[in-house]
């Protein structure tokens, strides 16, 4: 059996743009970071990622141990971990930054990073292991997003075996799970190298800071825009669910138009 969210029910008002630029930048280092030699891609993640030893210890490190918080949160370490992290953004992200404003919401998601590399880096301050990925920052997103918008559904692709298809789940059991999961696996270690100590910091961040970020007019556990568990067979056209990249490439041709009649 595999599960795997895809989209929401919630609707915006403003185009997330800071959430495309986030994308577009991590995708654009990742690929850098796939045309370096492997001795050269190790070094780049050692030397932009999160050292704990060098962020609250004294050792070296190749640039300032703070700056290193905010280059490591475009740095991935495969194509899975690239795209697990951008689709959580992509889903849950546009929401956040329509609460708040661009400047904000950049804000917020760079705070979350913060909280979430630096209670990592506190539950072992001597690990020279160096910390890499958006997790953290958008960790800081699911905790907000679960805030504003815990009965918004989620679409969530369901296979078993060959049968495939789509189930709208509250986003309150979506997060749950996720947030559990990330506690039951931190009692366990960092296995394979993932930092859950700074997915949970995010996401704690990210449930504080929601409260003082959103806009006034903005209403905490907002209400569902659909019926939660109704189940469709899966189409395509499901994964575009309002947040498609031809409205997206689209906004970009009508602002040209724009300048050329001008």
């Amino acid at each position: 059996m595999f599960f795997f969210p895809f989209s929401d029910d919630n609707p915006t008002t403003n185009r997330p743009y800071v959430c495309y630029s986030i994308i577009a930048i991590c995708v654009f280092i990742f690929l850098w970071q796939s045309s370096l030699p492997t001795n050269l891609s190790n070094e780049a993640v050692y030397n932009f990622g999160v050292v704990p030893a060098a962020l609250l210890g004294d050792q070296e490190s190749y640039i300032s141990p703070t700056l290193s918080i905010f280059t490591s949160m475009f740095m991935h370490g495969s194509w899975m971990h690239l795209i697990g992290n951008m689709v959580f953004l992509w889903i849950f992200g546009d929401n956040i930054e329509d609460s708040m404003g661009r400047g904000k919401f950049l804000l917020f998601y760079l705070l979350s990073g913060i909280g979430a590399a630096l209670l990592q880096a506190m539950i072992d301050p001597s690990s020279s292991i160096p910390m890499i990925g958006a997790s953290g920052a958008i960790a800081g997103v699911l905790g907000g997003y679960l805030l504003l918008h815990p009965k918004a559904n989620v679409n969530v692709l369901m296979w078993i075996i060959i049968f495939i298809s789509v189930i709208r789940v509250p986003a309150f059991i979506v997060l749950g799970f996720w947030i559990i999961g990330q506690f039951f696996n931190a009692s366990f270690g960092s296995e394979g190298g993932i930092a859950y100590f700074a997915h949970i910091g995010g996401f704690v961040a990210g449930m504080l800071l929601i409260p003082f970020f959103k806009n006034p007019q903005i209403q905490l556990f907002q209400e569902a825009h659909s019926k939660a568990f109704e189940s469709s067979n899966f189409d395509f056209n499901n994964l575009r669910s309002g947040k498609s990249s031809d409205n997206f490439m689209q906004d970009f041709i009508d602002i040209a138009d724009k300048k050329d009649k001008n």
